[in-house]
């Protein structure tokens, strides 16, 4: 079913609700799905609706121009989105299969809802399983001592596909602060730990080495700061002292690919709204 996702972020307010629903009532517009939530801390008020494409007289961009007068009475940072418009996924990763292979297989499977137009890697290892699925490979490898040619070549790609978002599926680089700049909360990325803990390098020796009983993976936004961005989704798994860190990669893996692909389908469906460097994510 064909539906526009009205997305909203605003002070909170009296009336708020009420005056997006009469509006909604006003042109006979059908509410699918409908999730508010309230930050008493922060003072804000976040709103998701699915609207039956349909049931309104009109297409998305008259939306937009009969909501706009309601958007700024109530100083709203609001998007309008048409399902029937699939988002363009670029996806890069490095030497490691597991997050490209799932999240191509959910693609292949139509789990996702989206358009992957081509993937780029710093290694050619991955070429024949992306070339299968009959999406375009860019090998760019990337030079340790000079990565700046590298990425402007990853940019030009990212802008001649027309990306709405880029996943890193362990993609085993740091992107530059431009690129950040430029695809700000639209670059996502999982990382083989549970955020804030064990940044960086090798998390799964560094949780090890602290004797930890649960593990996890961290899907999030990328920023200039190194796994610092906002988190879109994070779960866990049980290990113990008898597990090695061999078997703690294994269950990570399978702990990533789960967090990657949630996160990713939240974002293609409009459900995460991001505050500061905190998501509100209506799942």
């Amino acid at each position: 079913m064909r539906t526009y996702r009205l997305v909203i972020a605003c002070p909170d307010r009296v009336g708020i609700v009420a005056k997006v629903s009469n509006f909604l009532a006003l042109y006979n517009g059908w509410i699918n799905e409908a999730s508010h939530h309230s930050d008493e801390q922060s003072g804000w008020f976040f709103m998701r609706h699915e609207i039956r494409a349909e049931s309104l007289p009109f297409g998305i961009e008259a939306f937009r121009e009969a909501f706009a007068p309601i958007a700024e009475e109530f100083s709203m940072t609001w998007r309008i989105t048409d399902s029937a418009q699939k988002k363009r996924v670029v996806l890069m990763a490095s030497r490691e299969s597991h997050c490209l292979a799932d999240l191509l297989h959910r693609w292949h499977t139509d789990e996702l809802d989206c358009e992957i137009p081509c993937v780029i890697s710093n290694h050619n290892d991955l070429r024949s399983m992306v070339e299968w699925h009959g999406i375009p490979f860019f090998h760019v490898p990337v030079d340790p001592k000079d990565k700046a040619p590298a990425f402007a070549e990853v940019s030009r790609l990212v802008q001649e596909h027309a990306a709405d978002v880029v996943v890193l599926a362990r993609y085993m680089q740091i992107l530059p602060p431009q690129l950040c700049r430029d695809y700000a909360e639209k670059v996502i990325n999982i990382h083989h730990s549970f955020l804030p803990s064990f940044v960086g390098a090798k998390p799964y020796h560094q949780a090890a080495l602290r004797g930890v009983k649960l593990i996890g993976a961290t899907c999030h936004y990328v920023t200039e700061e190194l796994d610092a961005g906002p988190i879109i989704e994070q779960d866990v798994v049980r290990v113990s002292h008898a597990d090695s860190i061999e078997d703690m990669v294994r269950f990570g893996r399978d702990v990533e690919k789960m967090v990657l692909a949630r996160g990713l389908r939240y974002h293609l469906e409009d459900r995460v709204l991001v505050h500061g460097n905190k998501t509100v994510v209506f799942d």
